[in-house]
C-alpha cells in the first residue's frame, strides 16, 4: 500500500456523503433496483450462439447441364428452394459454375474473420441472462483491493475479453459501504466515454458481488509513473488532454469524481487512458457537496477546510495529476506528517522544479488556485499552449 493510501486510512475522516439525492431518471430508475445489498441482476451481456453458422445465407446453385451449357445469352439461372422454384434475372456469366461456389466459400471465409474482428461488447438486452461466475473463464489476477480483486476473464460463449471484479458482501458489511457500492453502479453504469472504463453489467450470488468490467491491458497508471519516474511532457500532455476530456463529460453529466489520482488510471492496450474508479463520485446536480473524501495528497484547500464544494474540486486535482507527472510525486506531499501537509494544500504552498517547462508550469499554477472560481476552466485547458503544444488535436485526444 502507497504512503498516499496509508495517510488517507489513517488520517482522513473519509464518512461517505449523506442525504444523496439525483435528479437523474436514469439514476433513481437503477438506484430502486439496488436498494439493500441483494442486488438484482442487471445483466448486459449479449452472447453470441456458437451454433450458428457464418455461410448459412449461401445457397447452392443448381445448375442443368444435362443438354444445356451455360453461355453468354443464358437469360437466367433457376435456383431451386425446397419445391418451390425462385426466378432472378441475372446479368451474363462467363465464369464456370464452380467459380460460384469458390467465390461464396471465400466470402464466408472473409465474413468470419471480419465478425471475429468486430465482437462487440456487451450491452443491454431485452431479454437479460441471468449470469453467473461460471458462464465465464477466469484469467491471472489484474489487482487486489480492500474489499475484493479483479480478475482477467473471458465469457465462454461469446468470448468476449472483460475484466470480473469480485467484492465480498460480509466485507461491504461490515466497513457499511454499501451505499458507496451503489453509488459507484449508479453512476459508472450510464457512463459511455473513451476515456472512462465502462461498467457493463453485474450479478452476484450468496457470498459475493461482480462487477463486470472493460479490459485495459497495460494495467494501473500508477505502476507505469513509478516504473518511469515521470512522464516525458509530451506524454504527459497527451494523459492529461484525454482526462479533460473525460472530466468534461462528466461535468456536463453533473458527476464530480472526487478522487483522480493515478492509483484510479487505466491504460488500454492502445495507450489510451481510462478512469477507473467511482467509489468516490457523485452524482450532484445542485452543486454544493461537504463530504471529506478522496485522497490526502489530491484534497483541495476547500476540503482540507471542510468548506462546501464543486466540480472544480476535479480542476484541482488534475493540476496535482499534472505535476505528479512531471515530477513523479505530488506537489504539497510532506513526510513529517498528515498536518504538514494539510497546511501546505491550505496556503497552497506550491514550489515547481526547474524541470518543468514555462507553458507545463502556467498551468499547473493556474489549476492549483486557493479559490475555485479561479481555477482554469476545463475548456481552456485544452487550449492551453502546454497541451497545444503537444496535442495537436486535443479535443480527440
Amino acid at each position: 500500500m502507497d504512503v498516499r493510501t496509508q495517510n488517507l486510512r489513517s488520517g482522513v475522516n473519509v464518512n461517505l456523503a449523506k442525504n444523496y439525492n439525483s435528479s437523474s431518471e436514469d439514476l433513481q430508475s437503477v438506484s430502486s433496483q439496488l436498494k439493500g445489498l441483494n442486488l438484482k441482476p442487471q445483466h448486459t451481456l449479449k452472447t453470441q450462439s456458437s451454433n450458428q453458422s457464418l455461410s448459412r445465407n449461401f445457397h447452392t446453385l443448381k445448375t442443368q447441364t444435362s443438354n444445356q451449357s451455360l453461355n453468354k445469352n443464358t437469360p437466367s439461372l433457376k435456383p431451386q428452394f425446397g419445391n418451390q422454384s425462385l426466378y432472378r434475372n441475372i446479368p451474363p456469366l462467363k465464369n464456370k459454375t464452380s467459380n460460384l461456389k469458390l467465390g461464396a466459400d471465400r466470402f464466408a471465409r472473409n465474413e468470419s474473420v471480419k465478425k471475429s474482428n468486430e465482437r462487440k461488447p456487451p450491452e443491454t438486452s431485452s431479454q437479460q441472462k441471468a449470469w453467473k461466475i461460471t458462464d465465464f473463464d477466469l484469467g491471472k489476477p489484474l489487482g487486489k483491493g480492500k474489499f475484493g480483486s479483479a480478475y482477467l476473464a473471458r465469457e465462454i460463449v461469446s468470448g468476449f475479453i472483460c475484466a470480473i471484479k469480485v467484492l465480498n458482501k460480509s466485507e461491504l458489511r461490515e466497513n457499511k459501504i454499501e451505499k458507496q457500492l451503489r453509488r459507484e453502479v449508479e453512476i459508472q453504469s450510464h457512463l459511455r466515454h473513451p476515456n472512462i472504463l465502462r461498467l457493463y453489467g453485474y450479478f452476484h450470488d450468496e457470498k459475493k458481488i461482480y462487477l463486470i468490467l472493460e479490459f485495459a491491458a497495460q494495467g494501473e497508471m500508477y505502476k507505469i509513473l513509478q516504473a518511469k519516474g515521470c512522464f516525458q511532457e509530451s506524454e504527459a500532455a497527451s494523459y492529461i488532454a484525454q482526462m479533460t476530456n473525460a472530466l468534461i463529460y462528466l461535468h456536463g453529466k453533473h458527476v464530480i469524481h472526487r478522487d483522480i489520482k493515478p492509483e484510479n488510471l487505466l491504460l488500454s492496450a492502445d495507450g489510451r487512458l481510462k478512469i477507473a474508479d467511482f467509489g468516490w463520485s457523485v452524482h450532484a446536480p445542485t452543486s454544493r457537496r461537504k463530504t471529506l473524501c478522496g485522497t490526502l495528497d489530491y484534497l483541495p484547500p476547500e476540503m482540507v477546510e471542510g468548506k462546501d464544494h464543486n466540480n472544480a474540486v476535479d480542476l484541482w486535482s488534475l493540476g496535482v495529476l499534472t505535476f505528479e507527472f512531471l515530477v513523479g510525486s505530488p506537489p504539497f506531499e510532506d513526510f513529517s506528517g498528515h498536518d504538514a501537509t494539510y497546511r501546505r494544500i491550505a496556503s497552497v504552498d506550491l514550489k515547481i522544479p526547474d524541470t518543468i517547462s514555462p507553458e507545463a508550469a502556467d498551468l499547473i499554477a493556474r489549476l492549483l488556485k486557493y479559490s475555485p472560481s479561479k481555477r482554469i476552466p476545463l475548456v481552456e485547458v485544452l487550449n492551453h499552449p502546454w497541451i497545444r503544444k503537444h496535442v495537436p488535436d486535443p479535443y480527440k485526444a
